[in-house]
């Protein structure tokens, strides 16, 4: 007669049968972090590549002068009812009109204000529950720059706009660019606000693609480590991140070297994970460049070719989302 195997053995070889019998993303436990994709075009959506990666959150960038004009309304709607009807959820951020840099025109409060209330009127009513209330407030192609003043009023438009109408809905408060001086410009935009407005904060985006492009995080740790100072609890979503095949002469057009550097994404979000990075979102689905263009490229961080064509980077993508939520 056979000796009977310890109850603990049995439970732990029926435990590892039964791991072995799932798919691979669910046998490992998956990062809580959750992956979306963005991109301008409502075409993503119905792209083959594109539903075989089960993304479930999106993010459009609009004009805050969207309301006023009936085509790029028309394409926003178009983007967000696509991305809906595919059970995608969107992240809809507000931008300049004008991206030359220091052209935009200001806006001025007031103008921000009743833009914001009509344009979250609009896109709720159409499922839009997560809202950005300016778009890499730092950078020189947005007239925020050097206006901090400006980005603390809109933030609050914007959060106003949002709680009068969802009290669960989403504000990304505060969005930046991992440039040099984004440390500065957090803590003037901070200094403007009471204790109870950041307390409401509660969501920082980060555009990090100078570190996930030149393998490095320090610039993604400095705003989450300043941030961290006023606000403990706050929220970090990479709302525009990724890896990019050409942008002018720094990065001279090479699908090689973007598809090795996606990683550095998932290796980034994870580990902030514990000090409050929540989302991130990848910038974009579609290429504009057929390289090899060398240092004349535009900028360009596509997943796929302006046809469709998976480049390199997909395959990447596609196996590093695998230990992440959706």
């Amino acid at each position: 007669m056979k000796p009977k195997l310890p109850i603990l053995c049995l439970v732990a070889l029926a435990c590892s049968v039964g791991s072995a019998l799932l798919p691979v993303g669910e046998a490992a436990a998956r990062s809580s972090i959750r992956v979306g994709l963005a991109d301008q075009s409502p075409a993503m959506f119905d792209s083959p590549a594109f539903k075989e990666l089960k993304i479930r959150r999106t993010r459009y960038f609009v004009a805050s002068d969207v309301m006023q004009d009936p085509d790029e309304r028309a394409k926003a709607r178009a983007f967000v009812q696509a991305a809906r009807r595919n059970g995608v959820l969107t992240l809809l951020h507000i931008s300049t009109a004008d991206l030359r840099s220091k052209r935009g025109k200001v806006v001025s409060a007031s103008q921000y204000r009743r833009n914001a209330g009509r344009i979250v009127a609009y896109f709720r009513r159409l499922g839009v529950r997560d809202f950005g209330a300016w778009n890499e407030v730092n950078h020189k192609s947005q007239e925020t720059w050097n206006r901090v003043g400006n980005a603390v009023s809109y933030f609050k438009s914007m959060y106003s706009a949002v709680r009068r109408r969802c009290k669960t809905c989403a504000v990304v408060g505060l969005d930046l660019l991992d440039q040099r001086g984004s440390d500065r410009y957090i803590r003037s935009f901070y200094a403007r606000l009471s204790p109870t407005w950041r307390s409401r904060l509660k969501v920082v985006g980060i555009h990090n693609y100078s570190d996930v492009n030149r393998s490095r995080s320090t610039g993604t740790a400095k705003i989450i480590k300043t941030v961290r100072r006023y606000n403990s609890r706050t929220k970090f979503w990479f709302t525009e991140t990724g890896a990019i095949a050409s942008f002018g002469g720094a990065f001279p057009y090479d699908e090689s070297r973007q598809a090795r550097v996606m990683k550095n994404m998932f290796i980034y979000a994870n580990r902030y994970r514990k000090v409050g990075v929540q989302r991130v979102y990848p910038y974009n689905w579609f290429g504009i460049e057929n390289g090899p263009c060398g240092t004349t490229c535009r900028f360009d961080a596509g997943l796929v070719d302006p046809d469709g064509s998976p480049r390199p980077v997909h395959d990447v993508f596609k196996t590093r989302i695998s230990g992440f939520s959706r």
